[in-house]
């Protein structure tokens, strides 16, 4: 018995590689959830990964329902390697917000690679006379509930940043929902509302035309398109981090080999000076981990905005 426990260990062992050496033998498709950074980012790293594996990487748009009817496909897809999830921060925000999303993302998915992000950034309408986020919440705390927000709606990450920004500062802002981010920028521009915030590749353009005043980046450090901006850190919050980050994620049970060569050649597509001039046009920049980094990462992010909803009583709508 021990002889044939010893034989199959060696065998498995050996089996192990050349699977991951034989997969992909057909196309591989990517389910994504939403248009936007979701789809650029989707349909860039398709672009790569199909020469590096010698199969058709194929962008599967599955919009709607927040993002949920990519996210339960992909959940309960058979963990083959052929039907991917090009995921977003939703994944992990909508179970938070609805018990039954139908998908559990620490359960349900095997992480594979975090690809990149694209920081959002706070701005205000002109006429709010701050000039920097700290002279915001002066503002706000003197004049409770006079404020407004612009959102892409009820647990949006939009939303759910301001929602954390009044938590850390005990402010009274005002939230007004719109249908996506890019109609709450407009919202801000044309003073319906006084702040929102996006992602950088929406700000820049409309920075330049003085029709919104960028005052935090919500990130670690400052990006190249908006340099004069400083980060929300240096800003006196350092907790008040936001990013619309993006994952690969496969069906949970998925061979740790497919898992690790999706990772491999991943990590080498975003390192490539085509993909990172890519990112950075849209304030983005690429990210390097392995699948386990991966894993804690997805795990902190659903822990650390399931807080935030809590805290603020935030309900699905």
């Amino acid at each position: 018995m021990r002889r044939a426990r010893s034989a199959i260990a060696a065998a498995l062992c050996i089996a192990a590689p050349v699977f991951a050496q034989s997969y992909p033998v057909k196309p591989i498709r990517l389910l994504l959830p939403f248009a936007g950074g979701t789809d650029v980012v989707g349909r860039l790293i398709a672009l790569k990964l199909s020469p590096a594996l010698g199969q058709q990487v194929v962008p599967d748009p599955r919009l709607g329902a927040g993002g949920n009817i990519a996210h339960d496909a992909v959940a309960k897809a058979a963990p083959d390697g052929y039907t991917l999830l090009m995921a977003a921060p939703p994944v992990v925000i909508n179970p938070n917000l609805n018990a039954k999303a139908g998908f559990d993302p620490l359960r349900d998915f095997a992480a594979v690679a975090v690809l990149g992000s694209i920081p959002n950034v706070l701005v205000v309408h002109p006429s709010v006379p701050a000039k920097s986020l700290q002279e915001l919440i002066r503002i706000a705390k003197s004049k409770p509930g006079k404020l407004t927000y612009g959102s892409g709606g009820v647990g949006s990450v939009n939303q759910l940043a301001a929602e954390l920004m009044k938590s850390l500062t005990r402010t009274n802002i005002l939230h007004v929902p719109y249908k996506s981010a890019t109609v709450g920028l407009v919202g801000a521009m044309s003073g319906e509302v006084d702040i929102v915030i996006v992602a950088s590749s929406s700000v820049v353009p409309y920075a330049k035309e003085n029709r919104i005043r960028p005052l935090a980046i919500l990130d670690v450090k400052r990006i190249a398109s908006l340099p004069q901006v400083p980060t929300s850190a240096e800003s006196g919050m350092p907790q008040l981090v936001a990013v619309n980050w993006y994952m690969l994620l496969a069906p949970a049970a998925t061979p740790r080999a497919i898992i690790e060569r999706l990772n491999t050649e991943s990590v080498k597509a975003m390192a490539l000076a085509d993909t990172r001039e890519r990112l950075a046009a849209m304030g983005g920049e690429p990210a390097s981990a392995t699948p386990e980094q991966a894993a804690d990462f997805l795990k902190n992010e659903y822990e650390r905005w399931g807080r935030v909803i809590r805290d603020g009583g935030i309900k699905a709508e």
